[in-house]
């Protein structure tokens, strides 16, 4: 028998239609092909199989036992093939079971998250969400073969491959939070007041240098930071008990506002606004599952693009 490299997948239709019909003019009429044809490719058929598959009989033409062991299997093929060829169908949130992976940084999850699982939980009740933390090289690999939906953060420091889709959610700027009542700062400080103060800095790697620091040095420029920790969990308490200026992202502050008294105050120095993005591969363009999932993270932005930075 041949091998699957040699075999012609072809005939395996043909196969499936002589088997039902056992008869070489009515398979033709099936096929839409004339009887010679049909006769031609039950010839490749012996040929690539090294089996009569069917022969003529005083009851009709018979199939060989080979024949008959390839019937069931042919046929599951088939019809797995012709149901993967079938267009997707329409994705009913409220009942289905599906899991979609996300991964974000804390920023997103903060920002992101809390409507989007409001969101599953009116509309999809059966549908899971399992976030993983973005790490340094970008996760094309998974983006590819399915085990992630999506990734969620700053299109700048992603920098996703070329052939990805990335779209723009919302945007976001720098601020800096410092308590309520602190004993100096009352209002936006200035170039000399943002330097003299001490600074707490959120570095994942541990890293001392962030996004202000390298704009300061290329104004020969330095500022103190005695504080780092690796996430934006503790930060806004530390902030609030302490005399620090902690920078970061303008909605993030506003969103710490809420918990503790925070000023959010504006950045004396110049920095570019941050593009916050999604990005999935095309692979997965078509999944109906998946533009909705999409569809949803795309809400949540519009909604925080609604709320205007003040600064």
């Amino acid at each position: 028998m041949a091998n699957l490299r040699t075999f012609d997948l072809n005939l395996l239709l043909a196969f499936d239609i002589l088997m039902r019909e056992r008869n070489v003019t009515r398979a033709a009429e099936c096929m839409f092909v004339t009887q010679s044809a049909m006769s031609h490719t039950l010839h490749r058929l012996r040929q690539q199989l090294n089996d009569p598959v069917l022969i003529k009989s005083p009851a009709g033409m018979q199939p060989t036992a080979l024949a008959l062991a390839l019937v069931e299997p042919v046929r599951s093929l088939l019809q797995e093939m012709e149901r993967l060829l079938e267009a997707p169908q329409a994705f009913d949130p409220a009942s289905s079971q599906r899991r979609f992976t996300i991964a974000a940084t804390d920023y997103m999850e903060l920002l992101i998250l809390p409507e989007l699982s409001e969101l599953i939980e009116q509309s999809a009740p059966g549908v899971d969400i399992h976030v993983k933390r973005t790490e340094s090289a970008f996760p094309l690999t998974q983006l590819e073969n399915g085990s992630l939906d999506v990734v969620l953060g700053f299109a700048s420091v992603l920098n996703p491959p070329a052939h990805l889709h990335c779209e723009h959610l919302f945007m976001d700027r720098m601020a800096c939070v410092v308590r309520q009542d602190h004993p100096t700062i009352k209002a936006a400080p200035s170039l000399e007041e943002y330097l003299a103060a001490t600074h707490m800095l959120i570095s994942r790697t541990g890293d001392k240098l962030g996004v202000i620091d390298e704009k300061l040095v290329e104004l020969g420029l330095e500022r103190r930071i005695n504080f780092i920790v690796p996430h934006f969990l503790s930060a806004p308490l530390i902030v609030a008990q302490s005399n620090m200026i902690l920078s970061l992202p303008y909605r993030l502050a506003i969103a710490f506002q809420k918990l503790v008294p925070l000023q959010v105050l504006p950045v004396p120095v110049s920095l570019p606004d941050y593009d916050l993005a999604m990005i999935w591969h095309p692979l997965w363009e078509k999944d109906p599952a998946h533009a909705w999932l999409r569809e949803q993270i795309n809400a949540i932005g519009r909604k925080i693009s609604a709320f205007q930075i003040k600064l």
